[in-house]
């Protein structure tokens, strides 16, 4: 039923029906005026992804964002860029410059997510160093104290040790590297607190195989020292005396003036027995020592690119007086392989 007929039939007298005309005209208008605005509106969201600006354009509003410091506002823009102009050559270093503004805002997952994205769709380009280094940074600012879940300092190491074999010559590998050593610490730290845990419990092969844990993938860091003492004591309670022998030598061999060293031996000695380099386990997981490889001098930073001091420094996981070795505090060192009987018999002296 028409509006007009369903006010009449409601409304008595002529006063009615003209009023009834009155409201209808102005419901009319109305109903007229919200089609015409929704149109206006939708054909200018039509317009703009039909003719959007010109890519160049584009990133030149994104960067000014970004150097005013619109993070989000960044991130937004030159995700529009990629998404309206994707095969211009500014939509490459779009989607970079959107990890980048991702990870200043602090927006960690979607920082990786577009970082990964990148290097997915263009690997090797001379932006792909910076998305690599972009990923490890947002695991890098998620590491926990060595008491916590590890899983975002493996990802993060994982990460810098690709940016560091990919591009060695990047001015962002020199500052992957000092990461590297101490998510490392960071990793071997964990790894000793769950073997002197297993230790107390009394779960002497849970703590020995974390223990060759840190021994086998973390020798470089000033943990190994406690490690291989541990090896010693933990194989010295279970009774296997030629496994005790061989980490206090390897102990002794890389490490003579440690007070670590200094309580195997006497541990030893109490057992009847010496440091002894017998070959086992250890031969297969102690690394030669290698040569120290030349330096590779970093190439500039392309143009237009952020720097890597631009990137936040890092927060740092490790509570501030912890007694837990850190890549500032200590030197690395490439433990030796298995000895010869001469070597081993001065170690035991």
């Amino acid at each position: 039923m028409p509006l007009e007929t369903l006010l009449s039939a409601t409304t008595p007298g002529a006063a009615g029906v003209a009023g009834a005309r009155q409201v209808g005209r102005a419901v009319a208008v109305i109903v007229l005026a919200g089609f015409v605005l929704g149109g206006c509106a939708s054909s200018d969201s039509a317009q703009k992804a039909l003719n959007p600006d010109p890519p160049d354009k584009m990133y030149s509003s994104a960067d000014r964002s970004l150097e005013k410091g619109n993070w989000n506002e960044a991130a937004r823009k030159f995700e529009e860029l990629d998404r309206d102009h994707p095969y211009a050559q500014e939509a490459r270093r779009a989607m970079v410059m959107a990890a980048f503004a991702h990870y200043k805002a602090g927006k960690f997952p979607e920082a990786i997510a577009t970082a990964q994205r990148y290097t997915t769709v263009h690997p090797g380009t001379k932006e792909a160093a910076l998305a690599h280094h972009i990923i490890a940074s947002a695991h890098f600012d998620e590491i926990r104290d060595p008491s916590r879940d590890q899983t975002s300092t493996r990802k993060a190491l994982a990460e810098l040790k690709t940016l560091r074999q990919r591009y060695p010559d990047s001015p962002y590998t020199k500052q992957a590297d000092n990461r590297i050593r101490i998510a490392e610490d960071i990793l071997a730290a964990s790894e000793m607190n769950v073997g002197r845990y297993y230790l107390k419990q009394n779960n002497l092969i849970a703590g020995i195989n974390r223990f060759k844990t840190v021994v086998a993938e973390y020798q470089t860091t000033a943990h190994v020292e406690e490690a291989l003492y541990r090896l010693v004591e933990a194989n010295i309670a279970l009774g296997i005396l030629p496994e005790a022998q061989a980490a206090g030598a390897v102990l002794g061999h890389n490490f003579p003036g440690s007070s670590w060293y200094k309580d195997a031996h006497a541990l030893l000695k109490t057992n009847g027995v010496a440091p002894q380099a017998n070959g086992g386990w250890f031969a297969n997981v102690i690394k030669p020592q290698q040569a120290r490889q030349p330096e590779v001098a970093p190439q500039p930073v392309p143009q237009g690119l952020p720097r890597p001091e631009e990137l936040p420094a890092p927060r740092f996981p490790v509570p501030k007086g912890s007694d837990i070795p850190t890549a500032s505090t200590t030197k690395p060192k490439q433990m030796g392989l298995g000895m010869s009987q001469s070597a081993a018999g001065a170690v035991a002296q």
